[in-house]
């Protein structure tokens, strides 16, 4: 079979729609009975946000080209009016599933004293509390909005739940909006006896005293609405003067932008809906209708809100890596830190003695994400505050942590670091730390690599690999990378590292093609690979081509994938597996067997057009002995899970692993959780 001259619909699965597919495997963990009853509700929520954001971006960026009058066809062979009806359909299944579950774990918590109540089932003390809550805190700061020829529709930022409310005086109906406030927390605890847990959400409470807001008047109807606006930003980097002041108003035009995704009850009366639907300028026909809760996000601060270990996972705490001084133990040799079944202590640990140390005279970094009250952050600030040279490059274009990065980035500035904001036409995500160190006369640098953010919260809950190395050609690469990102400089020709956009795919192709040559004339060709998505199409053919060569490919691919596996002729050596567990699988890891000899590589990247086209990257070759067998072992065991792997088959659907005597019962993120122990 030539498979070039296959269809674009054969040869791959739409990006999209292979989106879709794996948030209905988060989904299928908060229905998974092997998981406790309070982590099935966590999944739920996580299922409600990933799906925001979907519809944020990239539903969006598809509305936008409709709109637009484009009518080709994508990479992956849909035109985008077809597209977009296939995600409408496939997404509004998944709301309806998503529902269903919700339903059925709210009924489980109610059976362990766990209530989310309605007003009418409160009992006398409850009422009263609520009450006094409503009179004393939310009344004061709730301002019902009038919608009138003096009053114009009010601007309702994304994720803005509301009430629309229709009211009549002398045979006149009015519409009025009032916002559910979002700075008092949705979920209220309610009083109850010793061993229950109620609540109430603040919608039900604000229903319930809807005719507070309207003396005088008579309520006709009233259904609570939510919205969600295109969040993508348009900037025209190249020729923007500050690139930071022109990120910050982007992101203000966010609450006035397209609204892509509406719901309200499904009760809601028709004439209120037209009114509605009018105000926002958005289609009736494609409203989702919502018997139930608004956005189960609020189920995050349930499982915040409850202390019911037996419900939980079991408690743990990550494996600590011996050393006394960083400096000294990076000296010793490379290695690497797990998280999170290792400790991201060193990786902190590095940081914040490099500011103390007066012997540090410079500390260079690449920030993506990082976390509130960031430990990274303020031992970047005292060592500035403590003489040293300190350049950090934070990415304020990281999609939703706009914000947050121009505020760290006016932070540290203050304090007397050297700030990037980024460089235009392109995102930074490679995570790299370069320590200078005075030593003996001499200067020393320390390198710390990582597939994953500096960010304490994550390094909890997603499973990525931290490198630390004082090799002299990673540090003569590592400045260079430093030098051509913060100013004008061409590299020297790399050492140790590959960068994406110039080589990375180029450098694959390579490495793909040399399994094709040994499989050709060895018949061991063999490429493992862990990543989070593969949706280039360029890559995606380069690996068919190694396929129908004979070389061995296994896959681990979290999210998205639009390779098909399995089929026959195009795809038969290759096998693709997702894992979806407690952790976020988030490392990404490469092994080619190399004729017997494998080289294995980590990387900040993905296989995706904007890792090798729109982003800054590194790849990195590992070639210490005992941590390239290590990483080997821990790609061994990935496919060895049978508890929380998946099957991408080659009818482009998911199940789960297969148990059979040879293969029992197998957690990869349990057993790594121990194995570090040892």
């Amino acid at each position: 079979m030539n498979h070039n001259k296959l269809d674009e619909k054969d040869k791959f699965i739409e990006r999209e729609l292979s989106w879709l597919s794996f948030n209905e495997r988060v989904l299928d963990e908060a229905s998974d009975p092997q998981n406790p009853l309070l982590e099935q509700i966590k999944f739920l929520a996580i299922t409600v946000s990933n799906l925001d954001e979907f519809f944020m971006v990239r539903v969006a960026g598809l509305m936008n080209l409709i709109a637009s009058g484009y009518n080709r066809r994508n990479p992956y062979g849909y035109y985008p009016q077809e597209l977009y009806q296939e995600i409408r359909q496939r997404a509004d299944q998944l709301i309806t599933r998503m529902y269903e579950i919700y339903k059925q774990r709210i009924n489980n918590l109610k059976d362990r004293d766990i209530e989310i109540r309605r007003f009418h089932q409160l009992n006398r003390e409850q009422q009263k509390f609520v009450r006094r809550y409503f009179d004393s805190t939310l009344y004061p700061i709730i301002t019902p909005m009038a919608v009138d020829p003096g009053h114009p529709f009010p601007v309702l930022p994304s994720q803005t739940m509301a009430f629309a409310v229709s009211v009549i005086r002398k045979s006149e109906n009015y519409l009025a909006i009032i916002p559910i406030p979002k700075n008092v927390p949705r979920l209220v605890k309610l009083p109850a006896v010793k061993n229950e847990s109620n609540f109430i959400l603040l919608d039900e409470i604000i229903r319930e005293h809807l005719p507070k807001f309207f003396k005088g008047y008579r309520l006709a109807g009233q259904s609570i609405f939510r919205i969600i606006r295109d969040s993508e930003l348009s900037v025209d980097e190249e020729f923007t003067p500050d690139l930071l002041r022109a990120i910050d108003n982007e992101v203000k035009k966010r609450t006035r932008a397209r609204i892509v995704y509406m719901e309200t009850e499904k009760t809601i009366p028709e004439e209120l809906l037209q009114m509605l639907c009018e105000g926002l300028a958005f289609p009736q026909d494609q409203v989702i209708p919502i018997d139930s809760d608004f956005d189960l996000t609020y189920l995050f601060s349930l499982y915040q809100n409850i202390y019911r270990p037996e419900l939980c996972y079991p408690g743990y705490v990550p494996a600590k890596i011996p050393y006394e001084n960083i400096f000294q133990r990076i000296s010793e040799g490379d290695f690497i830190s797990h998280v999170p079944f290792q400790s991201f202590y060193p990786t902190i640990d590095l940081i914040s003695r490099s500011a103390q140390d007066p012997d540090v005279l410079a500390i260079k970094m690449t920030l993506y994400r990082t976390n509130s009250n960031s430990a990274i952050i303020q031992a970047l600030k005292e060592a500035a505050r403590n003489g040293k040279q300190v350049t950090v490059l934070v990415e304020i274009k990281a999609r939703f942590d706009e914000e947050n990065n121009i505020r760290w980035s006016r932070e540290l500035e203050n304090e007397g670091c050297h700030v990037i904001y980024g460089i235009p036409g392109l995102k930074v995500h490679s995570k790299m730390t370069m320590i200078v160190r005075r030593e003996e006369g001499q200067i020393r640098r320390y390198i710390h690599l990582s597939t994953g953010n500096y960010n304490e919260n994550t390094a909890h809950v997603y499973t990525d690999i931290g490198y630390f190395t004082a090799n002299e050609d990673f540090a003569k690469d590592i400045s260079d990378v430093f030098n051509i990102v913060t100013g004008y400089s061409m590299p020297n020709p790399w050492k140790r590292i590959i960068t994406s956009p110039k080589d990375m795919r180029q450098y694959f192709f390579s490495l793909i093609d040399r399994e094709i040559y040994f499989q050709k004339h060895y018949r061991n060709g063999r490429i493992d690979v862990k990543i989070n998505s593969l949706e280039d199409p360029k890559i995606i053919e380069k690996l068919y081509e190694a396929s129908q060569a004979g070389v061995k490919i296994n896959l681990i691919v979290r999210g998205i994938c639009c390779l098909v596996p399995g089929v026959k002729n195009l795809s038969d050596h290759i096998r693709v597996h997702s894992i979806i567990g407690r952790f976020l699988e988030h490392s990404r890891i490469f092994i080619f067997n190399n004729n017997g000899t494998p080289r294995t590589f980590l990387s900040s990247a993905d296989w995706m057009r904007r890792n090798f086209d729109r982003r800054i990257e590194l790849l990195f070759e590992v070639s210490k002995e005992d941590i390239k067998q290590h990483l080997m072992h821990i790609m061994s065991l990935f496919w060895k899970d049978t508890t929380k792997a998946r099957v991408l088959n080659a009818d482009r659907t998911y199940n789960r692993v297969t148990e059979s005597s040879a293969n029992a019962r197998f957690n990869v993120q349990d057993y790594l959780m121990s194995y570090y122990e040892q």
